[in-house]
């Protein structure tokens, strides 16, 4: 692995404007990081990368390279890019290993997040490097939320969030209450009358959104972001159909090839799939199939009937006549992406969200009731974990000003 790592480092040109930083969300110093690593100084570009990215052993296995800082390598336009991911993951592991730093001294101000996605863990390890007491409120048993629940183990092991868990937050003196669900018997205002000075909401989006077509809500019909949750708990069958070509179908189609499944086919309204090509082709590879400008007009206990559909260049769609067809499946698994929960909107004064759902906040995280913060998914919908991460860092920064702004007022009372 060492040698593999140190020639993909030593193939960068070390560009003095480097478009790989430019295409990473959270702006990586990658040649900065490439140069210390051929120095031989992994313990300092370790130090770099988790003080920049507090999730960057995640986003090296994550992140949609191709899109991103690899995707931008000036190397990229006649050959191979530098594989940064596979620099990025080497040296992110092998440092994490020596991170057992405890917590910075306490300021005495306690800060609550909700929700232990990206953006609830990002948040708490910035607010705990500047010494607030954090506690970490979470509906689930363990740390991670869709990196857990929502990203297969072959493509984020779950050791990899333990290992965040023990380290970031064990380590850091960061609390953690699993199975608690803020706007159920613990509301917003409890927090706050418990002291909390500053509240954050990453809860993401886990309201899987519906086709609203007849036979939804037949038995062997299931939505993409439950039946990652736990896959062991479905009994599919031999014959699958996933409606939807996204990267969350991907993992769906390939977690169901690996439970067993023998026959799976991908439905997209689109001529192509909407997922990268990196996801896409690993589905192909496994044995996924694939059928393009087909929608869904009805479930049946058989299967799905499809209508074809032909799109036009301006991205409209209209009904080919007469084309209806059923397609035979045991089981139909629904992935068009998910909504948000409003548990926490109907059950708080003053905190509001839009039309879709999502929370209302500006570009630093404020949302409509003072001392609420919020970023990640519930607030933009369904994005990438680098980009909650990346706006995460900045609404830790508002909250750090907001909690220190209020210090300052009451110390003048």
């Amino acid at each position: 692995m060492a040698l593999h790592v140190m020639d993909e480092a030593n193939r960068c040109l070390g560009c003095k404007v480097p478009q790989c930083q430019k295409g990473c969300p959270i702006s990586t110093p990658i040649p900065d990081i490439i140069r210390l690593l051929k120095d031989n100084k992994l313990d300092e570009a370790g130090k770099i990368l988790f003080e920049n990215n507090p999730l960057t052993t995640v986003c090296s296995l994550v992140c949609n390279h191709e899109n991103q800082c690899e995707g931008h390598c000036v190397l990229g336009k006649k050959g191979a890019p530098v594989h940064f991911s596979t620099i990025e993951n080497y040296i992110s592991t092998t440092y994490a290993n020596k991170m057992t730093k405890g917590p910075a001294a306490s300021n005495g101000i306690k800060a609550a997040i909700i929700g232990s996605g990206p953006a609830g863990i990002t948040i708490a390890i910035i607010l705990a490097r500047y010494g607030y007491d954090v506690t970490i409120f979470e509906g689930k048993d363990k740390i991670g939320g869709v990196l857990r629940y929502g990203i297969p183990q072959f493509r984020l092991p779950k050791s990899v969030l333990d290992d965040i868990k023990y380290r970031h937050l064990d380590l850091k003196g960061i609390k953690f209450r699993p199975n608690t669900h803020i706007g159920g018997a613990i509301g917003i205002d409890d927090l706050f009358r418990d002291g909390y000075k500053a509240i954050f909401v990453g809860t993401g989006v886990w309201k899987p959104n519906a086709l609203h077509i007849k036979g939804e809500t037949l038995g062997h019909v299931h939505f993409g972001i439950n039946y990652l949750n736990n896959p062991d708990s479905y009994r599919l069958g031999q014959q699958v159909i996933v409606i939807g070509a996204g990267n969350a179908a991907m993992d769906v189609a390939r977690t169901a090839i690996r439970q067993g499944v023998q026959d799976l086919t991908c439905f997209s309204i689109t001529k192509k799939a909407a997922a990268s090509h990196h996801e896409f082709s690993y589905a192909q590879l496994e044995g996924v199939k694939f059928e393009y400008n087909k929608a869904p007009v009805e479930i049946t206990d058989e299967g799905v009937i499809f209508k074809d559909i032909l799109e036009h260049e301006d991205g409209t769609f209209s009904d080919i006549p007469d084309s209806q067809k059923l397609y035979l499946a045991d089981s139909i698994i629904i992935s068009i992406s998910q909504g948000p929960q409003n548990r926490i909107v109907n059950t708080t004064e003053g905190l509001q969200a839009n039309e879709r759902g999502l929370l209302m906040a500006d570009e630093t995280g404020h949302t409509t009731r003072p001392g609420i913060f919020a970023s990640g998914d519930v607030v933009n919908g369904a994005r990438t974990v680098v980009e909650a991460v990346a706006h995460s860092k900045v609404v830790a920064e508002s909250m750090h000003q907001y909690m220190q702004s209020l210090a300052k007022e009451e110390s003048e009372k």
